[in-house]
């Protein structure tokens, strides 16, 4: 099992001091990854579904990962996620690119469609086209990656006759995770990505969405550049070495944590407690 730590640009981690503190004790502590999560805009006043208040902190995911670079050496960097669809693909595609690229290679590019469409409304995107163009725009960004003459041309994003330089370290390009609990995002998983995202899931959600991508599995073609798919999850409960097993069994891979506290000196003793009682 690999473990990761979310949040590291949110709530307490969006303090850059903060942040660098939580990165530099993730690795130390053997944390494989560290994850960023991601809304450009948050409804004000709060509705549902929106999971945080108006004033949530919460830093840019390419900003954050680039600053968590520049102090580590080891461990992953994860956008978990960025909402695809609201970004303009080939922007988007430079800007990882360069975080690929100033952390020699660290990058794990986890995406999205969204769900809320206020702030769909807010960036003037549509909201009902949301999962095409998530598809459109990871295989644009691939085409921009990773062909020495790049084109696309789809519904949504049509270049060609551009090239856009430094490419990413990872080759061919970095790895991309899809997120969602859906039929249709464990689909895009399957046939497009090297890894699921599960977030805020118990055993039994996981089961079902374990059992929701070995139907999709049995029913889309995985292109043969793609390895076994990598099953990642965020836990509700608080980890222990039952639950590690238990997720283990159902075929999970990596568990991105999210730390417990109120200040950060809780949350660096959650990071020290589970290196020393589930990693180390």
């Amino acid at each position: 099992m690999k473990f990761g730590l979310f949040n590291i640009n949110m709530h307490l981690g969006a303090d850059p001091d903060n942040m660098i503190r939580l990165a530099q004790a993730a690795e130390a502590a053997g944390f494989e990854s560290a994850w960023t999560g991601e809304h450009v805009v948050l409804p004000d006043p709060q509705v549902a579904p929106s999971p945080l208040p108006p004033e949530g902190l919460m830093l840019d995911p390419a900003v954050a990962l680039a600053h968590i670079a520049a102090a580590t050496d080891t461990i992953r960097l994860g956008t978990g996620i960025i909402i695809l669809p609201q970004r303009n693909p080939l922007v988007l595609a430079k800007e990882l690119a360069s975080v690929d690229v100033v952390s020699k290679g660290r990058l794990e590019f986890g995406v999205g469609v969204g769900y809320l469409h206020q702030e769909f409304s807010a960036l003037g995107i549509p909201f009902d086209d949301r999962a095409p163009r998530t598809v459109e725009y990871i295989e644009a960004m691939r085409a921009i990656w990773e062909m020495d003459q790049p084109e696309y041309h789809g519904q949504f994003v049509d270049f060609a006759g551009v090239q856009a330089n430094p490419r990413p370290v990872q080759k061919p390009s970095p790895p991309v995770v899809m997120g969602g609990h859906s039929p249709p995002a464990f689909r895009r998983a399957v046939a497009m990505c090297e890894g699921w995202y599960g977030f805020a899931l118990d055993v039994d959600g996981t089961r079902t969405c374990v059992d929701g991508l070995a139907k999709a599995a049995a029913q889309t073609e995985r292109p043969d550049r793609f390895s076994t798919l990598e099953i990642s999850v965020t836990p509700r409960k608080r980890p222990t070495p039952e639950l590690v097993e238990e997720l283990a069994e159902l075929g999970v891979d990596r568990m991105i944590l999210l730390p417990r506290g109120e200040t950060v000196d809780e949350w660096l003793q959650f990071v020290d407690h589970i290196g020393s009682t589930l990693i180390n």
